[in-house]
């Protein structure tokens, strides 16, 4: 659930200087460092007397992981998940999620080029299967026929090692952070 309510409260100037030091020294806001000091409270407290909204809290927070990230790393970030197309905070998501489960997470251009690839192999499929009817059906193939097969099984191997190539650069590009362009 999205923060929209606000607490505020009135302090010293001192004290206004303490708690800015103490933020700038956890490197938060002061506002992220109120708020998770409020969480803290209520959380002690509810565990004190077994307040569900403390439980509910609790669970909530798993949902979401803050990280403090390096500028030059976070430029990378930014830069590896344009290039992917996605926000950098699904990037990085998609990343932990492919490296705690060992997965190689396909990218929406990857996956329509499969889409592409699985078409035009139904596509030969169906014409290798109308050459196989004729075959069966004791008529004899033309040699042009002969000919279009062997073409259509040069298609078909082809598609098979581009997908298996297209497999395989994806598993690296998730390694390595970013698809490696040949030249």
């Amino acid at each position: 659930m999205a923060a929209s309510l606000l607490i505020a409260a009135r302090v010293t100037p001192e004290t206004k200087a303490s708690f800015r030091a103490l933020a700038d020294r956890q490197e938060l806001t002061e506002s992220a460092l109120l708020k998770r000091m409020i969480d803290l409270s209520i959380q002690s407290v509810g565990a004190a007397s077994g307040n569900v909204l403390a439980s509910a809290h609790r669970e909530a927070r798993q949902a979401r992981l803050c990280i403090r990230l390096r500028t030059e790393d976070q430029l990378l970030l930014r830069e590896r998940a344009a290039a992917r197309q996605m926000a950098a905070a699904t990037y990085a998501s998609v990343l932990v999620r492919a490296h705690l489960r060992s997965l190689s997470p396909l990218p929406k251009d990857e996956l329509l080029a499969l889409k592409r690839s699985i078409a035009e192999l139904a596509s030969i499929g169906r014409n290798i299967n109308q050459i196989a009817w004729v075959a069966n059906d004791g008529g004899r193939l033309p040699g042009s026929v002969r000919e279009e097969f062997r073409a259509m099984l040069k298609i078909c191997e082809a598609l098979r090692d581009n997908t298996k190539a297209l497999l395989k650069v994806n598993a690296k590009s998730w390694e390595a952070g970013h698809a490696e362009v040949q030249g």
